[in-house]
């Protein structure tokens, strides 16, 4: 059953890295960041589009890197659209926690789908090398709603 879940995960992965969902530059975002990560090539802007009551109403991205970090953004703009700026915070941290093999504790129920389907990019745990890969995108993004215009996985 193992090797099912793993060829399915691999599928999913394959997936979002070949045909990446949000790959675009919206005119309208409000909020952008570039991530960096030296180590394995990868090359990243998010944008984001924060409202009034500081959710986030699109994110999307551009850029180049490995299946698993393109992979990474374009699952994570389809999860943080409609979400607070803290959720995505939450999340975030959830997230690291995960692919970094961490004890992750209580998960909030509201964050129980998403978190199964950022369970595909857990797997990176294993190669330590490639957390950096599965987390620039949330490092990027979390760059963008606070602030910060750049992020690179040397300093995370």
């Amino acid at each position: 059953m193992e090797d099912d879940i793993r060829e399915l995960y691999q599928e999913v992965i394959l997936d979002h890295g070949k045909n990446p969902r949000n790959f675009r530059h919206p005119e309208d975002a409000t909020s952008e960041a570039n991530g960096n990560n030296p180590l394995c090539g990868d090359k990243l802007t998010v944008f984001v589009k924060v409202g009034a009551c500081q959710n986030i109403e699109d994110a999307a991205f551009e850029g180049r890197g490995c299946a698993i970090s393109v992979a990474s953004a374009s699952m994570m703009t389809d999860i943080v659209i409609g979400k607070k700026i803290s959720e995505v915070d939450a999340l975030f941290g959830i997230f690291h926690k995960m692919c970094k093999g961490e004890e992750v504790g209580e998960t909030p129920e509201k964050f129980e789908d998403d978190i199964e389907k950022l369970m595909v990019l857990s797997g990176v745990k294993q190669f330590p090398m490639r957390v950096k890969c599965a987390t620039l995108a949330w490092h990027t993004i979390n760059a963008a709603v606070h602030g910060e215009h750049t992020v690179s996985s040397d300093n995370q």
